[in-house]
């Protein structure tokens, strides 16, 4: 999951557009869409606490302590919680993204907004590899606190 949440926060940040209208330069960049600073953002979020979430995982296995105790397999299910949380403020954030990318591909004419894809093809095609890569990131969040919470129910089985 922080693999998907780390590629779509290094993708966007990092990926600008530059066009050349008559003499003025015009550089295209993540910074210009507030929905697209929100989704940067949320992944940055997700990446970091999924990565920290590894690292206590991973050093409880070397513990040989991974779920194998109820507090420790609370304590990862109560933390997925706020994995939930931050899946849905991943999906407003894709959905505002998704807008704007709609906006930008199709223009509105009520508000006299223009079509911008046409003149940055390549920023509009990586803002949307951008989405799709934040979709897959956001999906997995809940996999993976479901997985958790399989785990945890598994300790409370009629055996027990």
């Amino acid at each position: 999951m922080s693999v998907f949440a780390l590629l779509t926060l290094i993708l966007m940040v990092t990926y600008t557009q530059v066009k050349r209208i008559f003499v003025v330069e015009k550089r295209a960049k993540y910074t210009d869409m507030k929905s697209l600073v929100f989704l940067v953002v949320t992944n940055g979020i997700a990446a970091a606490y999924s990565s920290l979430q590894s690292v206590c995982c991973v050093a409880g296995s070397m513990r040989g302590s991974v779920l194998f105790r109820k507090p420790l397999a609370w304590a990862i299910f109560s933390g997925d919680q706020v994995k939930h949380v931050m899946a849905y403020m991943s999906v407003a954030a894709i959905e505002a993204a998704s807008k704007s990318g709609v906006i930008g591909i199709r223009g509105e004419e009520k508000l006299q907004w223009i079509k911008v894809c046409n003149m940055y093809a390549k920023f509009c095609n990586q803002g949307a590899g951008v989405v799709a890569n934040a979709s897959i990131a956001s999906i997995s969040m809940v996999f993976v606190s479901c997985i958790s919470a399989f785990n945890l129910f598994l300790l409370y089985g009629a055996t027990q």
